[in-house]
């Protein structure tokens, strides 16, 4: 048992993971956050552990679809004109990533991520108590073209290289999954390997374990800046005083870059904002969570309750509601469950979401450039859920001199320095 000490900068997703484990490794923990940890990112989002999602988001096709949807107001996909060079620097990079080559290569160490975490998840919930409604019956991948459908199948297809388990289904094995909704698809591909939470009640189960284990909170707490001496880290600064540990991890979701700018190493990341909804009591619920392929939204049921979400828009780091990117996942919803019983929600009941967006669609893993004490953990963009276990324990490993699980280099953060 070792007597260091780590300051955790984020309580995301991330952040708590990383707490828990670090913890276990006997590490007297801080997390530091700039809100109370009730509703960030982690919060509400769809829940999903997604060993199917091993094609980075940076892929071919990617950008074509995304210009394709920018003069539609209820698009998925939205850029907020504005000139700001560290989003054109980040633009450049994506592009850059988004070709066959690089997305494949990527693929290989993200389903490895990807599959550790969805190991380790069953873990924790053995530890944890099933309090967080985690379901494994696998997410469906719903199309409503038959040119979506024929695209999914050969994702199903190249799933065999990753020794995943699929079932391709059409319209009518669709709605025998489905016999409370009438549907309107073509088919699906269900990924039985994959899983869903209740993120929130994750979130908050985490937390409650982390501060009965003794680990350290301090809320709506901004970190201004950062004390150097040779290449550590001898101090946290923030708007609540000063503090120091040996170790610091830095998972603070879209505010990676602000943050390692102050460290003279800024790393590339956008903050990528979603939408959701979620209805209380729905009477006739689906059964599956699912990705609405060509709707670019999802949908997940918890027994009577239900959350629907989506939207990848660009508009800078704020929590600005646009009402018609909330009717855009309306209406694909609608659209592929005609039979589903639900209303448009008040503007107060639509939540938003910053996802950290690397260039390249894989999340930052390690020590940030030269400095030894300091470790980034995230920017896995819509996969903070599904990575979220494994990043935290490759951390522990890194920070307790392990070999860690599975191999990092794809994942450094110093990789578009």
């Amino acid at each position: 048992m070792n007597n260091k000490s780590v300051i955790i900068v984020g309580g995301g997703v991330n952040g708590l993971c990383a707490a828990y484990y670090l913890h276990k490794e006997g590490f007297d923990v801080t997390v530091i956050d700039r809100g109370t940890i009730d509703n960030n990112c982690s919060f509400g989002n769809m829940g999903f552990l997604s060993p199917s999602h091993f094609v980075p988001l940076a892929s071919p096709g990617i950008i074509s679809e995304g210009l394709s949807y920018i003069l539609d107001s209820k698009s998925p996909f939205y850029i907020k004109p504005r000139l700001d060079f560290s989003f054109i620097k980040w633009g450049l990079e994506f592009y850059k990533n988004s070709n066959k080559k690089i997305s494949e290569k990527n693929s290989y160490p993200l389903e490895d991520l990807l599959k550790l975490s969805r190991r380790l998840m069953d873990e924790i919930r053995e530890d944890l108590g099933d309090v967080f409604d985690m379901e494994t019956k696998g997410c469906m991948m719903m199309c409503h073209s038959k040119e979506a459908f024929e695209k999914e199948k050969k994702v199903a297809e190249a799933a065999a290289n990753y020794d995943l388990n699929v079932l391709v289904l059409d319209r009518k094995q669709v709605q025998e999954y489905e016999p409370d909704v009438e549907l309107d698809v073509e088919g699906a591909v269900l990924f039985l390997d994959d899983a869903h939470i209740h993120p929130g009640k994750f979130m908050q189960a985490m937390k409650k374990r982390l501060t009965e284990s003794g680990v350290h909170f301090l809320y709506n707490t901004e970190v201004t800046g950062f004390i150097k001496e040779g290449n550590t880290v001898k101090s946290v600064l923030t708007d609540k005083g000063d503090f120091s540990a040996d170790e610091i991890v830095l998972s603070p979701g879209s505010w990676l870059e602000g943050l390692t700018k102050k460290l003279g190493h800024k790393l590339l990341i956008q903050g990528g904002k979603g939408y959701s909804t979620t209805y209380d009591y729905v009477e006739k619920n689906i059964k599956y969570p699912a990705i609405l392929v060509d709707g670019r939204c999802a949908i997940t049921p918890w027994k009577h309750m239900l959350r629907i979400g989506g939207t990848m828009e660009f508009s800078g780091l704020n929590d600005n509601v646009l009402i018609k990117r909330m009717h855009g996942i309306y209406d694909s919803i609608k659209k592929f469950y005609p039979g589903l019983k639900i209303d448009f929600p008040e503007r107060d009941k639509i939540w938003t979401g910053l996802r950290p967006v690397s260039p390249d669609g894989l999340g930052y893993i390690g020590q940030l450039g030269d400095i030894e004490n300091v470790h980034v953990a995230g920017g896995h963009a819509m996969l903070g859920i599904s990575a979220g276990a494994g990043t935290a324990k490759l951390i522990s490993e890194i920070l307790t001199d392990k070999k860690p699980e599975i191999d990092l280099t794809a994942f450094n953060p110093m990789r578009f320095s």
